[in-house]
């Protein structure tokens, strides 16, 4: 079974190599994949866009952890998350919200407050090696999702801004920068004959070297929104682009 790993931990602190010692030892048959441990720290959107990004290439019945956990120790609640096809555990704090909104059936989520199976701790500030790590664990060996706590109604928390259709046009923003610069909207991908950035027009290509060298292009990302590139170059230092910036489509 594959547990995947996203978190804002970086992995100069050892943090991750905690989490996967403590998922070895309950399972040492697991495989254990790292999207990323990159995600800017308490960016619980970065986090969730990434999940959301990458989630659906794994193999049905994958765990992933997401932990990007500002309020750790908190009330927040930590929680595991059964859909048709995969689990998630992590924070309730907004970071499945995206990729939840994908999920086909019945969406089951359970609070982790059975002590049984966690790690004994004396601090409340690593969830992520004491509960989120040996829940993975043992659901991986077998452990029913109702054994690690009640049932409750999954609520979205994320503050997502979403793409507004009008008039022929899809109004969006930008609302995250890749490592190579380029700006990911929320704008979802689709055939749009152009785009409108401050005012100015936008060609929409079908990939990135098919975009004008020195401007601003549009082309569907692997995120699954468009994004505004240079090819061969960092859009958001060229251009100055900053999140929130309005980018126009037209259908």
């Amino acid at each position: 079974m594959i547990v995947a790993l996203l978190t804002d931990f970086g992995t100069a602190d050892g943090f991750v190599g905690a989490m996967k010692g403590v998922l070895l030892s309950i399972n040492p048959s697991l495989t254990v994949v790292d999207i990323s441990h990159e995600v800017e720290p308490f960016n619980i959107l970065e986090g969730a866009l990434l999940l959301k990004a990458h989630y659906r290439y794994f193999p049905e019945g994958t765990i992933f952890i997401a932990v990007v956990d500002p309020g750790v120790g908190s009330e927040r609640k930590p929680i595991l998350v059964e859909t048709r096809r995969y689990f998630f555990i992590g924070p309730d704090n907004g970071i499945f919200d995206l990729a939840l909104e994908e999920s086909e059936g019945r969406v089951r989520t359970f609070v982790l407050e059975n002590r049984r199976f966690q790690l004994d701790r004396v601090n409340n500030t690593f969830h992520g090696r004491d509960i989120f790590a040996p829940a993975a664990g043992y659901l991986s060996l077998g452990v029913r999702p109702h054994e690690f706590g009640s049932e409750i109604s999954y609520q979205p928390k994320l503050d997502f801004p979403k793409a507004v259709a009008e008039g022929g046009k899809v109004r969006g923003q930008i609302v995250y920068f890749d490592r190579f610069g380029n700006a990911v909207t929320n704008i979802p991908c689709g055939n749009y004959r152009e785009g409108v950035f401050r005012e100015k027009p936008v060609r929409v290509v079908p990939f990135f070297q098919a975009g004008e060298r020195e401007s601003l292009n549009l082309v569907c990302g692997s995120f699954g929104f468009m994004e505004l590139f240079v090819p061969m170059g960092n859009a958001k230092e060229k251009f100055g682009l900053k999140l929130g910036e309005e980018v126009v489509v037209k259908l």
